[in-house]
């Protein structure tokens, strides 16, 4: 149940990086160096997301 716990956590990271992304974008001034590391590390954590589930896929 660890994996499950770890999987939550990192969804509601990624659903908190989205939302800091979309008000970054949103700014009138919007840090194109903010955004990018925004999208760096929700793609990391996609990527982890993805290998986690399939780690568990392989598990079941």
């Amino acid at each position: 149940m660890a994996l499950d716990a770890h999987v939550t956590e990192l969804s509601e990271k990624h659903s908190a990086l989205e939302k800091q992304l979309e008000n970054e974008m949103a700014r009138p001034s919007a840090d194109d160096i903010e955004i990018s590391k925004l999208k760096r590390e929700k793609l990391r954590i996609k990527d982890e997301l993805q290998r986690l589930k399939a780690e568990e896929n392989k598990v079941a």
